[in-house]
């Protein structure tokens, strides 16, 4: 069954930003889908991973995030 995480991403910054993110969201098979807005800088994750799991792979992906 999954779920709904928010996430921050404070050091999104435009298009390129959002490209990458749904990138290393979409590599997880965790992942159903992910909500990436640019304008708020977070992010909307349908999964079945935990949040720390997402915190994760978007810092290897050169990102730090929070949930919300």
């Amino acid at each position: 069954m999954s779920n709904e995480i928010k996430l921050s991403v404070p050091a999104m910054m435009c298009g390129g930003c959002v490209s990458s993110i749904n990138k290393a969201l979409d590599a997880e098979a965790q992942v159903v889908s992910a909500n990436v807005d640019l304008p708020t800088k977070t992010v909307l994750v349908e999964t079945d991973a935990s949040a720390a799991f997402l915190i994760d792979t978007l810092k290897t992906a050169g990102y730090e995030a929070t949930e919300v």
